[in-house]
């Protein structure tokens, strides 16, 4: 079952962000298994806010278990994401 994943990073700046997302991009391991989509943007309040597709809650939590060692050398707070049921995920074909 596909999954919705939102997190909410309190005073995370875009810089901050960027940094972390770049790293996550050049790990050896990305992308993870079960990755469907991304989007992130600032919250509105000062913080960033992320938004991530995955097929299961197992793949993501897997992915945050790889990822630990990236959030903690860029100095990502500890959050608690919410994690919901997707009924539908869809995303645009890449042109050809």
């Amino acid at each position: 079952m596909a999954v919705i994943v939102t997190v909410e990073i309190p005073g995370r700046t875009r810089a901050e962000y960027e940094e972390t997302h770049a790293q996550l991009l050049g790990a050896e391991w990305w992308p993870p298994q079960g990755f469907i989509a991304h989007a992130a943007g600032p919250d509105g309040t000062g913080g960033w806010r992320v938004v991530d597709f995955w097929e299961s809650e197992d793949d993501f939590l897997a992915f945050v278990e790889k990822a630990m060692p990236i959030f903690e050398r860029t100095g990502m707070p500890p959050v608690l994401p919410k994690v919901q049921e997707a009924v539908n995920v869809m995303v645009r074909p890449e042109p050809k």
